[in-house]
């Protein structure tokens, strides 16, 4: 066991564009699996001391499913579902008494790897940070948050949304995957510190990073080799797309 490592699993969202409202969006299967049980899996096998997954949207068929299938994991429910941040939080209880990092990863992102993991985790541990970000390099980074790093030592300055970004920063091709590590102390000291100041008056995960940078606390970010592992499934054309790469990895 990894007592050094928690995870925690985003599993909580509706899945509006699936066009199935009866269903949560990571119990559409992959390889006979649901989404989330390859997420859960990918947690296992890194010996995680402590994982912790966020259910919501039809949340009884995901905790179901999982203690059916003997999954040693925590379901922490988030209700009222306030955004990335507020999905976050609701982890803090789950893991008291724990402490150093943790790895958050989502229940719709089903082709990460436990070898990029393993990368991502190494690399935070040898260049001490506050948090971490797995990112890719993608030839048409259109939509996605870009990372902005010094030119000096690398290190992460700022994520830029695409609507927000410059001609200049829309053509930097690394992308926010959404897959972290953070301490998990400044992790939970951060998240006392975000408010829902935007539209839709949600908490962000993402505004742990400017509370981190206004500490100047050292945030850092490393690319996955293979930019289709962070691909999130919001379409039935993306969990088509997945299935496909699932297979051909079997294959």
């Amino acid at each position: 066991m990894d007592s050094r490592l928690a995870v925690v699993i985003m599993a909580a969202g509706k899945g509006t564009r699936m066009n199935n409202p009866a269903m949560a969006k990571v119990m559409y299967t992959i390889a006979n699996k649901p989404m989330v049980e390859h997420v859960v899996e990918l947690a296992q096998s890194l010996h995680a001391a402590r994982i912790v997954v966020i259910v919501g949207w039809q949340k009884d068929t995901v905790i179901d499913h999982l203690r059916q299938r003997g999954k040693n994991v925590v379901c922490v429910e988030q209700n009222p579902q306030l955004g990335t941040g507020h999905a976050i939080m609701q982890a803090e209880k789950p893991l008291e008494g724990f402490f150093g990092d943790v790895l958050v990863l989502s229940g719709d992102v089903p082709l990460l790897t436990r070898s990029t993991v393993y990368t991502l985790l190494s690399y935070h541990r040898e260049k001490p940070a506050a948090a971490t970000i797995l990112t890719a390099l993608l030839d048409d980074p259109a939509g996605y948050g870009r990372i902005l790093r010094t030119s000096g030592d690398g290190k992460v300055t700022g994520i830029v949304e695409h609507k927000d970004a410059t001609d200049e920063q829309r053509a930097i091709r690394e992308i926010n995957s959404g897959i972290y590590v953070f301490d998990k102390q400044k992790l939970f000291d951060g998240l006392q510190h975000i408010t829902p100041n935007n539209v839709q008056k949600e908490y962000y995960l993402t505004d742990v990073f400017q509370h981190f940078w206004q500490n100047q606390f050292p945030v850092r970010a490393i690319p996955a080799s293979d930019a289709i592992e962070i691909q999130g499934i919001n379409t039935v054309q993306q969990l088509e797309d997945a299935r496909a790469v699932f297979a051909a990895r079997k294959g």
